[in-house]
Protein backbone atom coordinates (compact mmCIF):
# COMPACT_ATOMS: atom_id res chain seq x y z
CA UNK A 1 0.00 0.00 0.00
CA UNK A 2 1.16 3.58 -1.28
CA UNK A 3 2.24 5.76 1.47
CA UNK A 4 -0.87 8.88 1.30
CA UNK A 5 0.11 12.52 1.00
CA UNK A 6 0.40 15.08 3.30
CA UNK A 7 -2.16 18.48 2.26
CA UNK A 8 0.23 21.31 3.57
CA UNK A 9 -2.34 24.22 3.72
CA UNK A 10 -1.21 27.99 4.62
CA UNK A 11 -3.79 31.18 5.15
CA UNK A 12 -1.25 33.57 3.41
CA UNK A 13 1.62 33.48 1.68
CA UNK A 14 3.21 35.89 4.06
CA UNK A 15 3.55 32.04 6.00
CA UNK A 16 5.63 30.80 3.92
CA UNK A 17 9.10 31.11 4.73
CA UNK A 18 7.84 29.55 8.02
CA UNK A 19 5.84 26.66 6.10
CA UNK A 20 8.76 26.30 3.71
CA UNK A 21 10.68 24.22 6.74
CA UNK A 22 7.62 21.97 6.96
CA UNK A 23 7.98 20.65 2.90
CA UNK A 24 11.70 20.79 2.90
CA UNK A 25 11.26 18.12 5.72
CA UNK A 26 8.25 16.26 4.37
CA UNK A 27 10.88 16.29 1.12
CA UNK A 28 13.93 14.85 3.06
CA UNK A 29 11.57 11.67 4.41
CA UNK A 30 10.19 11.21 0.21
CA UNK A 31 6.68 11.93 1.47
CA UNK A 32 4.35 12.84 -1.16
CA UNK A 33 2.63 16.00 -0.27
CA UNK A 34 0.74 19.36 -1.73
CA UNK A 35 1.26 23.03 -0.47
CA UNK A 36 -1.72 25.30 -1.24
CA UNK A 37 -2.79 28.77 -0.32
CA UNK A 38 -6.05 28.94 1.28
CA UNK A 39 -8.06 30.95 3.66
CA UNK A 40 -10.72 30.02 6.07
CA UNK A 41 -12.14 33.68 6.20
CA UNK A 42 -11.37 34.71 2.50
CA UNK A 43 -12.20 31.26 0.91
CA UNK A 44 -14.06 29.77 3.19
CA UNK A 45 -15.45 27.25 0.57
CA UNK A 46 -12.48 26.67 -1.00
CA UNK A 47 -11.15 25.33 2.75
CA UNK A 48 -13.95 23.30 3.17
CA UNK A 49 -14.13 21.50 -0.56
CA UNK A 50 -10.47 20.78 0.22
CA UNK A 51 -11.25 19.38 3.44
CA UNK A 52 -14.79 17.24 2.75
CA UNK A 53 -12.42 15.49 -0.07
CA UNK A 54 -8.57 15.51 1.30
CA UNK A 55 -9.25 11.60 2.28
CA UNK A 56 -10.89 10.86 -0.56
CA UNK A 57 -7.82 12.57 -3.18
CA UNK A 58 -5.79 10.16 -1.15
CA UNK A 59 -4.74 12.64 1.94
CA UNK A 60 -3.74 11.22 5.21
CA UNK A 61 -2.56 14.41 7.19
CA UNK A 62 -3.62 18.13 7.16
CA UNK A 63 -1.22 20.37 8.14
CA UNK A 64 -2.87 23.88 8.50
CA UNK A 65 -0.29 26.96 9.08
CA UNK A 66 -2.21 30.25 9.85
CA UNK A 67 -1.38 33.38 11.96
CA UNK A 68 -3.37 36.36 13.36
CA UNK A 69 -6.62 34.71 13.49
CA UNK A 70 -5.50 30.91 12.95
CA UNK A 71 -8.86 29.23 12.52
CA UNK A 72 -7.78 27.46 9.64
CA UNK A 73 -6.84 24.59 11.15
CA UNK A 74 -10.20 24.45 13.16
CA UNK A 75 -12.18 25.10 10.05
CA UNK A 76 -10.28 21.81 7.93
CA UNK A 77 -10.84 19.70 11.33
CA UNK A 78 -15.01 20.83 11.01
CA UNK A 79 -14.70 19.11 7.70
CA UNK A 80 -12.80 15.99 7.91
CA UNK A 81 -11.90 13.38 9.40
CA UNK A 82 -8.14 13.42 9.05
CA UNK A 83 -5.75 14.09 11.02
CA UNK A 84 -5.26 17.65 11.48
CA UNK A 85 -1.79 19.46 12.42
CA UNK A 86 -2.13 23.05 13.47
CA UNK A 87 1.26 25.37 12.50
CA UNK A 88 0.54 28.67 14.44
CA UNK A 89 2.62 31.20 12.80
CA UNK A 90 4.04 34.39 14.55
CA UNK A 91 3.04 38.19 13.48
CA UNK A 92 4.23 41.15 14.45
CA UNK A 93 1.29 42.35 16.51
CA UNK A 94 1.25 39.39 19.42
CA UNK A 95 4.39 37.08 18.23
CA UNK A 96 2.39 34.07 17.62
CA UNK A 97 0.35 33.97 20.77
CA UNK A 98 -2.84 34.63 19.25
CA UNK A 99 -2.36 32.13 16.51
CA UNK A 100 -1.18 29.55 19.14
CA UNK A 101 -4.77 29.95 20.95
CA UNK A 102 -7.08 30.29 18.18
CA UNK A 103 -5.45 27.27 17.13
CA UNK A 104 -5.17 25.24 20.09
CA UNK A 105 -8.69 26.15 21.94
CA UNK A 106 -10.81 24.00 19.96
CA UNK A 107 -14.49 22.65 21.06
CA UNK A 108 -14.91 19.43 21.88
CA UNK A 109 -14.86 16.45 19.08
CA UNK A 110 -12.94 19.24 16.79
CA UNK A 111 -9.47 18.08 17.55
CA UNK A 112 -6.32 19.86 16.20
CA UNK A 113 -2.91 18.79 16.89
CA UNK A 114 -1.02 21.71 17.84
CA UNK A 115 2.45 22.55 17.25
CA UNK A 116 4.96 25.40 18.69
CA UNK A 117 4.64 28.63 16.93
CA UNK A 118 6.84 28.28 13.76
CA UNK A 119 6.89 24.76 14.94
CA UNK A 120 6.97 23.57 10.86
CA UNK A 121 9.69 20.99 11.31
CA UNK A 122 7.69 19.40 13.84
CA UNK A 123 4.44 19.66 12.35
CA UNK A 124 5.89 17.97 9.10
CA UNK A 125 7.66 15.69 11.35
CA UNK A 126 4.73 14.37 13.55
CA UNK A 127 2.68 14.26 10.33
CA UNK A 128 5.25 11.81 9.29
CA UNK A 129 4.63 9.89 12.53
CA UNK A 130 1.13 9.46 12.05
CA UNK A 131 1.44 7.92 8.46
CA UNK A 132 4.57 5.76 9.69
CA UNK A 133 2.02 3.95 11.39
CA UNK A 134 0.82 1.89 8.62
CA UNK A 135 4.09 2.63 6.60
CA UNK A 136 7.22 0.40 8.14
CA UNK A 137 9.57 1.88 5.67
CA UNK A 138 8.95 5.70 6.86
CA UNK A 139 8.90 4.15 10.64
CA UNK A 140 12.29 2.55 10.17
CA UNK A 141 13.21 6.52 9.04
CA UNK A 142 12.24 7.88 12.02
CA UNK A 143 14.00 5.27 14.63
CA UNK A 144 17.47 6.70 12.54
CA UNK A 145 16.70 10.34 12.79
CA UNK A 146 15.87 9.89 16.27
CA UNK A 147 19.12 7.64 16.86
CA UNK A 148 21.28 10.48 14.77
CA UNK A 149 19.35 13.19 17.70
CA UNK A 150 20.92 11.15 20.23
CA UNK A 151 24.18 10.89 18.75
CA UNK A 152 24.63 14.49 18.02
CA UNK A 153 23.64 15.53 21.89
CA UNK A 154 26.23 13.06 23.05
CA UNK A 155 28.65 14.18 20.98
CA UNK A 156 27.99 17.94 22.45
CA UNK A 157 27.98 16.49 25.88
CA UNK A 158 31.39 14.60 25.27
CA UNK A 159 32.77 18.43 24.20
CA UNK A 160 31.27 20.21 27.39
CA UNK A 161 32.63 17.41 29.57
CA UNK A 162 36.16 17.87 27.90
CA UNK A 163 35.57 22.23 28.40
CA UNK A 164 34.99 21.44 31.99
CA UNK A 165 37.90 19.59 32.64
CA UNK A 166 40.14 22.20 31.43
CA UNK A 167 38.05 25.51 33.72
Amino acid sequence: MATKKVAVIMGSDSDWDIVKKAVVELKNFGVEYECHIMSAHRTPRMVCDFAEKAKGNDFGVIICAAGMAAHLAGVVAGHTTLPVIGLPCSSKNFDGLDALLATVQMPSGIPVATVAVDGAKNAAILAVQILALSNEALSAQLSVCKRQMIEQINEKDRKLQMELETL
